[in-house]
């Protein structure tokens, strides 16, 4: 059981390390305007994600295909809504990950997806009515002074690590919603929304497509590296794992890309960002306790 187990968890890990590392390609593009960088990053990842489906994954098409013909159609109405209001807050996500990553810092964007699940859960609760914890409470609370600690450092990085993590945060919210759709499809279906609504912009401020081989090189290894691959594994990992456990698994992305921006960018992190790093890290820790606490109590009865 153990065992089978396993392949899961280890898929979770994976896509959270993968993700970590994202920040890598993204400054090698920094003389290129972000919104090019977008621009390219969905027309390929386009091209991936549907070759992938067509090749691997036509059994779920054609099952989610069947079911949405067979529902209602005041209920289509209704996903078709979720699907587009989903694919422009994961535009929006993407666009201002990318500018924060090239043009403000690497830790902005760290941040954000450290504080991502702390505003998903309490926009669960006021959205979704989703119970929380008296202790998870206090981790929201806890969370939210380490923001405004980091607010009165820099309030430049921190708006635009809250505004990431509510973009992508609300988009999680929506994607709960669609319980009875498969999500490499919902995916797939929202990469062709974004790419009709980014198409006119594109146009507009088309001026000849970028020549330089690593140009494309990079956007590639974007599209298939760090948006298809960790999105499939994450979603894989979700079959044979409960959500909260790959909940808890996320936090490694912060981890490694704070590591990634101190160490191989060499950004400087000053004692009062630091203590504010580390208050959030307890927050999400408390946040969690409730499911860390059945394993840490096991661990120490079977020792």
């Amino acid at each position: 059981m153990a065992t089978s187990k396993s392949k899961y968890l280890f898929s979770g890990v994976l896509s959270a390390v993968i993700w970590g590392f994202f920040a890598i390609p993204l400054r090698n593009l920094k003389a290129y305007p972000s919104e090019q960088i977008l621009y390219y990053r969905i027309f390929t990842s386009l091209v991936v994600i549907w070759l992938a489906i067509f090749l691997f994954r036509k059994k779920e098409l054609k099952k989610d295909i069947s079911y949405f013909k067979q529902i209602p159609a005041r209920e289509r109405q209704v996903v078709m809504s979720q699907i587009v209001g989903a694919t422009v807050l994961l535009v929006l996500n993407w666009y201002t990950f990318i500018y924060a990553i090239n043009n403000v810092s690497i830790k902005s964007g760290a941040f954000a997806y450290m504080v991502c699940p702390l505003i998903t859960a309490f926009g669960g609760f006021i959205i979704l009515k989703e119970h929380l914890y008296r202790i998870q409470v206090i981790a929201l609370v806890l969370a939210t002074v380490s923001i405004l600690m980091l607010a009165t450092g820099s309030l430049l990085e921190v708006t635009w690590s809250v505004g990431i993590a509510a973009l992508y945060a609300f988009y999680l919210i929506i994607q709960r919603k669609m319980q009875n759709l498969d999500k490499l499809n919902v995916l797939a279906v929202q990469i062709s929304i974004a790419v009709l609504l980014m198409l006119p912009f594109f146009l507009y401020q088309h001026t000849g497509l970028p020549l330089e081989t690593g140009f494309w090189l990079n956007v590639t290894l974007i599209a298939i590296l760090f948006t298809v691959i960790p999105l499939f594994l994450s979603l894989f990992a979700l079959v044979g794992i409960p959500s909260s456990t790959l909940g808890i698994i996320i936090y490694i992305n912060p981890i490694i890309a704070f590591t990634v921006a101190i160490i191989y960018f060499k950004e400087k992190i000053d004692p009062h960002q630091l203590t504010a790093y580390l208050l959030l890290l307890f927050a999400v820790f408390l946040f969690n306790w409730n499911m860390i606490k059945p394993s840490w109590a096991y661990r120490h009865k079977s020792k």
